[in-house]
């Protein structure tokens, strides 16, 4: 059975991007994924520097980057912050790409992100393409931008648009289609 790892690179309550991951959470188990879903809060880590690796690497980076490397379908759901990335998730990546668990060559990775703009975040998922695709990931194309996030989901979770729900069935299919040929 295909196995995937969905995450938020927010730890708001109430986060609209929690709720994406939550949405397509269960669009993956729908068609038929075995989906676990962290809590980055789960896996707590310092700010990365150099000098903090060379005296201990927190444990939670290498649980995590195990999770990576076993997962065959990596989700990452994380908002835009000032056209970037969340510190979270910088961080995050920051630690997982000093591990040696090859984290990111197994898994196909898809990405989103809500935002309160008209654009959904799609700048900053753009530069977490970028950092991903330069650590090796293979992701799928389809990007999940929503915006504006006011009105993006009804109280049951579901996104409000037709469009939305498309393209997360997009996703949720490519993410079940794409492989890296038994890697």
């Amino acid at each position: 059975m295909t196995t995937a790892i969905t995450l938020c690179g927010s730890l708001r309550r109430g986060s609209y991007n929690e709720t994406l991951r939550q949405y397509v959470s269960a669009e993956l188990r729908s068609a038929g994924v075995s989906v676990e879903d962290l809590d980055l809060a789960d896996y707590p880590m310092p700010i990365f520097n150099e000098n903090l690796e060379a005296e201990a690497t927190p444990e939670a980076a290498g649980r995590l980057a195990q999770k990576f490397a076993a997962a065959d379908i990596v989700l990452i759901v994380s908002p835009e912050y000032n056209s970037g990335v969340t510190p979270l998730m910088v961080n995050t990546i920051s630690w997982l790409s000093r591990q040696k668990h090859g984290q990111f060559r197994h898994a196909v990775f898809g990405i989103g992100a809500v935002s309160s703009g008209k654009y959904g975040g799609v700048v900053g998922i753009q530069h977490l393409r970028d950092s991903l695709s330069k650590l090796g990931a293979l992701l799928a194309p389809t990007l999940l931008g929503i915006g504006p996030a006011d009105g993006a989901f009804d109280a049951d979770g579901i996104p409000t648009e037709d469009g939305v729900r498309r393209k997360v069935s997009q996703l949720v299919k490519e993410l079940n289609r794409f492989s890296r040929g038994g890697s």
